[in-house]
């Protein structure tokens, strides 16, 4: 079979899809976390493989590497996903209109869910687990540098559906030559949504050359400003863990920016960071107030690149402004819609940064760590959608939905 034989089998298995029973997805899914712990030692073997072409001293080998406590981790939020209080079919809205027509507004999958990712095996799972729960099937495209561990992770989905007698190709995982993305994203009428997960590269190459519908998720850069009424405690802490709790997430924090009347503090505001050797690009003001401070080796003269750069690493840019308009102009400029955050006292002006920034998540007085499905209460993603039609921010399992209407007549007729 070729490529788009497989995309069109996706396409008939989604109508078959929405017919199996609930209990009975969920059961698969309660089955593919018991599969995973018992493959632990051989999906660590084959993500080893993967792991052979980097060093440890890269940001991406962390977000390539499997180990056992990522796989329980793993299996754990699939069972979650299972308990997932979820089911098709739920009637939306239900109304009757003034001629007796009765109008239900149901929930219904989108189809074939075609994710696009880079680097994190992880998702491999995360996404079969949602779409399968959602009544959806997927057709996946791993990296090639996670190509050893999607191919055993599909293998194990895939043996878990055929002991349930589930036709196994309710997953199919893209053969890694490139020019086969452009085939699935030309595959109009048989994938129904394309998610590109990863940098801005991914997503402006799926972008430009998509003809199936998009939604764009993964890239972020991500903004926080300190105002002139923040509080030094809150704001060093919530920096540090925006900043280094895990750098090669896309709700890593990538510029801090400073009002200018509290340069004073922006030392005691970033000295966390530089016991993990983060990297900051300053510009000249902040550059003149850390020259005697911060560590040399760490401390740049900022350019205008280092500005609208998502850096997926220890380094970080510092922005001076006069203003919390300033701020917001700057992040207006540069940022990719995904997580912005204000530390402020100042309720006022706290609400007119929320006001007036535009991103799928923004925060007041915490970290934008906190831009992730599970810690909305929604488990595991397929990813923080940047955009704003048909889902915005964390997409989990009913943003895997649209909806139909359906209409119940008496022999209803209409006349004008």
């Amino acid at each position: 079979m070729t490529v788009l034989d497989h995309i069109k089998r996706a396409k008939k298995l989604s109508y078959e899809a929405v017919s199996l029973k609930a209990a009975l997805r969920d059961r698969v899914l309660c089955s593919l976390a018991q599969e995973l712990h018992a493959s632990t030692d051989v999906i660590i073997a084959e993500n080893a493989k993967d792991l052979a072409a980097l060093a440890p001293n890269d940001p991406m080998f962390d977000r390539l590497l499997l180990n056992k406590t990522r796989i329980e981790n793993i299996a754990t939020d699939i069972e979650k996903v299972a308990t997932l209080p979820f089911s098709l079919g739920q009637v939306l809205e239900h109304k009757i209109m003034p001629n007796g027509l009765i109008l239900d507004k149901v929930s219904v999958p989108l189809g074939v869910v075609a994710v696009i990712y880079e680097s994190r095996p992880n998702v491999t799972l995360d996404v079969f687990s949602l779409c399968f729960k959602s009544g959806n099937s997927c057709v996946l495209r791993g990296g090639k540098d996670a190509f050893y561990s999607n191919v055993m992770l599909v293998k194990i989905i895939q043996k878990v559906l055929i002991t349930y007698e589930i036709d196994p190709d309710f997953v199919y995982l893209l053969p890694p030559e490139r020019e086969n993305i452009k085939i699935l994203l030309k595959a109009t009428g048989f994938v129904d949504i394309c998610i590109p997960r990863g940098g801005q590269s991914l997503i402006d190459f799926v972008r430009n050359n998509a003809r199936v519908p998009v939604i764009e998720t993964g890239a972020g850069i991500v903004h926080t400003y300190f105002d002139t009424e923040g509080d030094i405690e809150k704001g060093a802490k919530i920096i540090n863990n925006a900043k280094t709790r895990r750098v090669s997430v896309c709700n890593a924090l990538d510029c801090l920016i400073v009002h200018k009347s509290r340069l004073k503090d922006l030392y005691s505001l970033i000295a966390p960071l530089q016991e993990s050797g983060v990297e900051a690009y300053a510009d000249r003001a902040a550059y003149t107030i850390l020259l005697s401070k911060y560590a040399q080796p760490l401390l740049q003269l900022a350019t205008a690149n280092d500005f609208g750069k998502e850096f997926l690493s220890y380094k970080m840019s510092i922005k001076t402004v006069d203003s919390v308009d300033e701020a917001i102009e700057h992040i207006g400029k540069y940022t990719s819609g995904h997580s912005e955050a204000i530390i402020t006292e100042n309720p006022d002006t706290a609400q007119y940064f929320v006001d007036r920034i535009d991103a799928a998540a923004v925060y007041i007085n915490a970290s934008t760590a906190f831009t992730d499905g599970a810690q909305f209460g929604m488990g595991i993603e397929v990813g923080i959608s940047t955009q704003k039609l048909h889902a915005r921010g964390p997409m989990a399992l009913e943003s895997l939905t649209s909806y139909k209407w359906i209409i119940h007549g008496a022999g209803h007729i209409r006349s004008c």
